[in-house]
């Protein structure tokens, strides 16, 4: 059974209520967005039915809750492990400024909370900060009030359209510093659409097609052939989303099958909180993104991949364990 949202918030309460009471669903895969999670994962958590997104990865939504887990890191988990890995390598200079969407919810979460700290945490001096609409036809005002004060260190927190937009602007305006951020730009498109003023940009995901991995490259192959198959209108190699929601399919059928699932509808809650528990006490589950293990908050445990734009395409920079 499936519900689509539409990516709106009070139709994934809608969905979840659906699933738990008229469907009674041992489980739930998603929701997807983090807006959609922030106002879902309660309901769920009371319903008594786990819930796993393959996306969101908004800061602390999973804080708290019993039923609901995320087949992804936390943003500013891995954007802390980003800047360790350049600390280590001397990339992060003296001085960073942050610029971030504020109309996109996972965005300014990023840009408005966890980046400034994290940068401070590092021992940056964060030298300002500028927020955007993330559908914004000019970008000039916000990147000319960095020029003021140029940073070694640029976090941005945007949709990739809107951050290739940035990155063009800032480049234009004549800023040399690097641009670093999460996971909110990092799309196989990115880079094409960005161009050579995106060259040197670092991101990190949770999984990289590139990988030379027998399993991912299957994986990626098979993507391909299904996209055009479907007469997508632009083919793209899978990105960690589509490779989390496929492995989110595998973890549930491997909790269900650790459970005893039975299907009797008298034991419904007891089933349901069976399959809750092997969720939570996932460890070391072989997926296609690597090694899982669920965190004690509920997000997931696994390998951080360092990317960096170069030519139109993401390179491989660093594999963080």
């Amino acid at each position: 059974m499936k519900f689509d949202t539409a990516g709106q918030p009070e139709q994934a309460v809608v969905a979840i209520r659906r699933f738990a009471r008229d469907e009674k669903a041992l489980a739930v895969i998603g929701p997807f967005l983090s807006s959609e999670c922030r106002v879902a994962f309660p309901v769920g958590d009371r319903e008594g039915i786990a819930m796993m997104s393959s996306a969101s990865s908004a800061p602390g939504l999973t804080d708290g809750f019993q039923y609901a887990f995320r087949n992804t890191m936390d943003e500013s988990v891995k954007v802390k492990r980003l800047l360790d890995m350049m600390g280590e390598r001397k990339m992060l200079g003296k001085s960073a400024s942050v610029a971030y969407a504020a109309d996109d919810f996972v965005s300014k979460s990023l840009g408005a909370e966890a980046f400034p700290r994290l940068l401070k945490e590092a021992g940056l001096k964060v030298d300002g900060s500028v927020s955007f609409s993330f559908n914004a036809f000019d970008l000039a005002p916000q990147v000319s009030q960095l020029m003021a004060n140029p940073s070694d260190t640029v976090g941005l927190s945007a949709p990739p359209e809107s951050a290739a937009k940035f990155v063009r602007e800032l480049r234009r305006l004549g800023h040399k510093g690097r641009v670093i951020g999460g996971s909110v730009f990092a799309t196989p498109e990115f880079p094409g659409r960005v161009g050579e003023a995106g060259d040197g940009t670092l991101s990190t995901v949770t999984f990289f097609s590139g990988l030379d991995n027998p399993r991912v490259k299957k994986f990626v192959a098979d993507f391909l052939a299904l996209a055009k198959e479907r007469k997508l209108p632009e083919v793209l190699p899978p990105s960690q989303f589509d490779s989390a929601s496929f492995d989110v399919v595998y973890i549930y059928a491997d909790a269900l099958r650790r459970a005893n699932v039975t299907g009797d509808p008298s034991k419904l809650a007891a089933e349901r909180k069976a399959v809750r528990d092997q969720i939570a006490g996932l460890k070391d589950f072989p997926g296609l993104e690597g090694p899982l293990t669920m965190g004690p908050k509920g997000d997931m445990i696994k390998n951080v991949y360092v990317i960096e734009a170069q030519g139109g395409n993401w390179k491989l920079f660093e594999t963080i364990r």
